[in-house]
C-alpha cells in the first residue's frame, strides 16, 4: 500500500516537474520572440520625435549674426523737481521709492538695432520720445550721441542715427513667412544687462492689443514666449538665421515685469516705415476706406454664411479706395494681396504695408460668389 502510494507521489511530482519544464520553454520562447522584435525598432527619446531635436535649435550662429547689431539707448529727458531714484530705476514724481527731490534729469533706457552700416538704428517710439538725449552704446563699448530722424507714433517706431561706419548691422526677414511654432530669440538690453539674448517660440501672430492709443492706425504683434523685460523695448526679435522679424514692443504682465507672453512689431511694418521716414520723413498711410466687422458664429448664421471666415464690410466711404474699386456694402473680403484676412488686424497689417498709389488684389465674396478686383491706395488725410 505503501509502495504504490510513493509511486502515485512520484508520478505526480514527475508529471508536475515536465508541465513546469514545457511552461518554462513556452514562455522562454515567447519571451526571447518579444525580445527579439523589440531590439529590431528604433529607440526613441520621448522628449522630441526622432530623438533628436532639428538642427536649427543651435542658436549660436543667430545670437553671433545679432547681438552685434542690437545697441543700448539711454536717454534724458531735462531737469525735473520730482524724484529720480536711481535703484528702481525710474522716474517716481511722488517719492514713493524713497528717493529725495531732484534737479537730476529723467533717466530712461531701451534698445534699438543696426540697419545700415553707417549708423541708421531703428527703435521704438516710446523708448525716444521727447528726449533731451540721445546716448547710444554698442556691443563693443563704443558710445555715441545720436540724432532723431523720424518717429512714428502709430506704429510706435522712431529712427535714430549715428556717426559710425562699418558697424555690424542686421539684416530684414519676412514676418509675413513666419510661422506659429517657429524658433525665435529676443535681444535687447533688459534692466540695463547689457547684450541679453532669450529663446522662445512665435506663439500667435496678428495680435491687436490696443496699447498704442486713438492714434494707432494698426497693431499686428507677433507674439512670442522669449523672455522680454523692461529695456529690451526697441530690440530685436530674430529668427534662428539671425534676420530681424520684429521689434519688441510690449509684455503682457500684471507687475511690469515678463510674465509669460511678450510682442513684437512685425519687421515688414518696420521695413516700411522706416523707408517712409527715410524718403519722407513721416510716414505714408494707405486708406481703403471701408468699416468692417469681423465674422463670428453668430455673425455668420445671422448672414446665412456657410464659413466663419473673412471680414464684412458695413460700410463703404464714398470715393474712397474701395468705393471706386467697386466694393460693397456686405461684401465679404478674405484676401487682400497674398494675404488671407479672418481679423481686423491681419487687415489692418495688409493695408499699412502699402503706400498712396500702390495697387493692390482684393478678393472677396458677394453672394457667395468670389470675385477679384485691383484697388489703388489712396492717402489717409
Amino acid at each position: 500500500m505503501k509502495t504504490k502510494k510513493i509511486l502515485f507521489l512520484l508520478l505526480i511530482a514527475f508529471a508536475g516537474g515536465m508541465f513546469a519544464f514545457s511552461a518554462s520553454l513556452i514562455v522562454g520562447k515567447v519571451f526571447v520572440k518579444r525580445t527579439s522584435v523589440q531590439s529590431e525598432l528604433p529607440v526613441y527619446n520621448t522628449f522630441y520625435p526622432g530623438g533628436k531635436l532639428p538642427e536649427n535649435t543651435d542658436f549660436t550662429v543667430a545670437a553671433e549674426n545679432s547681438v552685434h547689431a542690437v545697441v543700448h539707448i539711454q536717454t534724458e529727458y531735462g531737469s525735473t523737481t520730482g524724484t529720480y531714484n536711481d535703484f528702481f530705476g525710474g522716474w517716481d514724481p511722488w517719492g514713493l521709492n524713497g528717493g529725495g527731490l531732484s534737479n537730476a534729469p529723467v533717466k530712461a533706457s531701451g534698445s534699438g538695432v543696426i540697419l545700415s552700416d553707417d549708423g541708421y538704428i531703428v527703435t521704438n517710439n516710446h523708448v525716444v520720445q521727447d528726449a533731451t538725449l540721445i546716448e547710444v552704446t554698442l556691443n563693443d563699448k563704443r558710445t555715441y550721441d545720436a540724432k532723431l530722424i523720424g518717429a512714428d507714433e502709430g506704429s510706435d517706431l522712431a529712427l535714430i542715427k549715428i556717426d559710425g561706419k562699418d558697424l555690424p548691422y542686421m539684416a530684414y526677414g519676412n514676418s509675413d513667412s513666419v510661422k506659429v511654432g517657429e524658433w525665435v530669440l529676443a535681444v535687447g538690453n533688459p534692466f540695463n544687462l547689457t547684450s541679453t539674448v532669450t529663446a522662445g517660440i512665435i506663439s500667435a501672430k496678428a495680435r491687436n492689443l490696443n496699447i498704442l492709443g486713438k492714434n494707432s492706425t494698426v497693431e499686428s504683434f507677433l507674439q512670442t514666449d522669449a523672455a522680454v523685460n523692461p529695456g529690451n523695448s526697441g530690440g530685436a526679435l530674430v529668427n534662428t538665421d539671425g534676420k530681424l522679424i520684429g521689434i519688441n514692443a510690449a509684455i503682457a504682465s500684471n507687475t511690469g515685469s515678463y510674465a509669460g507672453y511678450s510682442f513684437a512689431i512685425p519687421v515688414n511694418i518696420v521695413k516700411k516705415v522706416v523707408d517712409d521716414l527715410l524718403q519722407y520723413g513721416e510716414v505714408q498711410r494707405a486708406y481703403l476706406g471701408i468699416v468692417f466687422e469681423e465674422i463670428a458664429s453668430k455673425l455668420a448664421k445671422e448672414k446665412g454664411l456657410t464659413k466663419v471666415k473673412g471680414l464684412l464690410v458695413t460700410s463703404v466711404v464714398e470715393g474712397s479706395a474701395a468705393d471706386n474699386a467697386g466694393i460693397k456694402e456686405n461684401d465679404i473680403i478674405v484676401q487682400i494681396g497674398s494675404t488671407t484676412v479672418n481679423s481686423s488686424a491681419e487687415l489692418l497689417e495688409s493695408v499699412v504695408i502699402h503706400r498712396p498709389g500702390d495697387k493692390v488684389y482684393i478678393s472677396y465674396l458677394r453672394d457667395g460668389v468670389e470675385a477679384k478686383v485691383e484697388v489703388t491706395m489712396q492717402n489717409k488725410s
